[in-house]
């Protein structure tokens, strides 16, 4: 029936692990965990060992990290179940019946999306707050809002699918870099016509980063982006990738640029601060990404 797929990275999983163990011997149906270490550290190799004692609970240990597509592809090949349910290791269910929201909600021909949201409550550590702050404004919303865009609106978070429909897709193994392995995947769902279901069955991210690592991963993945624009013709779906081509055609990359160059560190000390702005971070990442295309 399901099996519940974790690609671990230097993050403590038994908390997780454990609450789903909990809903799946509830459900009376078949079920499966597999959680897969990325080549994470050894002290969190030795933390989720443990997981192993459960019933139906499997950890495995990688010693060469894989990346995040090749690890969910490589989990994929390693389930006995016709349902994949792919979740992020630094998440927790909000529900105690998120398992069986979505065995009610199973379908063999449609991926389900359950979503994303953040705790109410802002951090007390400001290293934390921006993270907090653009997931809870940009990342997190309620399905109704989601179906509008439905395929713009997915993420790998969080979801179930078919297993030979995730077959006939696959993650794309030539992104090995951190971001947007999620918009290849769900343009390749809406070329299929693959339809998606948004539904309100949320994991909370608890995994907040700090400032710097958070910047820094936006950073990779406006790079992932560009990659994806160069060799697969995104363009369309995505509001960065739509402002660049504009401002392109209409000469004003410099006058970016040079605006960029001069205000990176303002941008920043607002971004970081208790009052950040969002369109600021929108142009922060336009200005990197046209730095880094003349780069290239």
């Amino acid at each position: 029936m399901l099996s519940i797929l974790i690609p671990s990275y230097n993050f403590d999983v038994r908390k997780l692990v454990h609450q789903l163990h909990q809903q799946g011997v509830l459900l009376r149906v078949p079920f499966e965990i597999i959680c897969i270490e990325d080549a994470s550290l050894q002290k969190y190799v030795d933390l989720n060992q443990s997981i192993n004692a459960l019933s139906f609970v499997t950890h495995r240990v990688l010693s060469n990290n894989l990346g995040r597509s090749k690890i969910r592809n490589y989990l994929a090949t390693q389930a006995h179940y016709d349902y994949l349910l792919f979740m992020d290791c630094d998440s927790m269910p909000v529900s105690n019946a998120y398992l069986s929201n979505y065995i009610e909600q199973i379908h063999p021909k449609q991926l389900l999306y359950g979503g994303r949201c953040y705790q109410e409550q802002a951090p007390n550590d400001l290293t934390l707050y921006f993270h907090w702050y653009y997931g809870k404004h940009r990342e997190q919303s309620i399905a109704k809002d989601r179906q509008k865009n439905s395929y713009q609106s997915f993420m790998t978070n969080n979801f179930l699918i078919p297993k030979d429909l995730f077959e006939s897709i696959r993650f794309e193994e030539t992104l090995t870099q951190y971001g947007h392995e999620d918009t290849l995947f769900g343009l390749e769902l809406q070329e299929k016509r693959i339809p998606i279901l948004h539904i309100d069955n949320p994991l909370e991210h608890i995994g907040l980063e700090p400032n710097h690592v958070f910047l820094k991963k936006s950073e990779l993945a406006i790079q992932n982006l560009y990659i994806l624009h160069t060799k697969h013709s995104v363009h369309k779906e995505i509001k960065l990738l739509h402002f660049f081509l504009q401002t392109k055609r209409l000469y004003l990359h410099f006058p970016i640029l040079i605006i960029y160059f001069f205000t990176k560190i303002l941008l920043k000390k607002n971004l970081f601060s208790r009052l950040p702005q969002l369109t600021l971070f929108d142009f922060y990442k336009l200005g990197y990404l046209i730095q880094w295309t003349k780069k290239q």
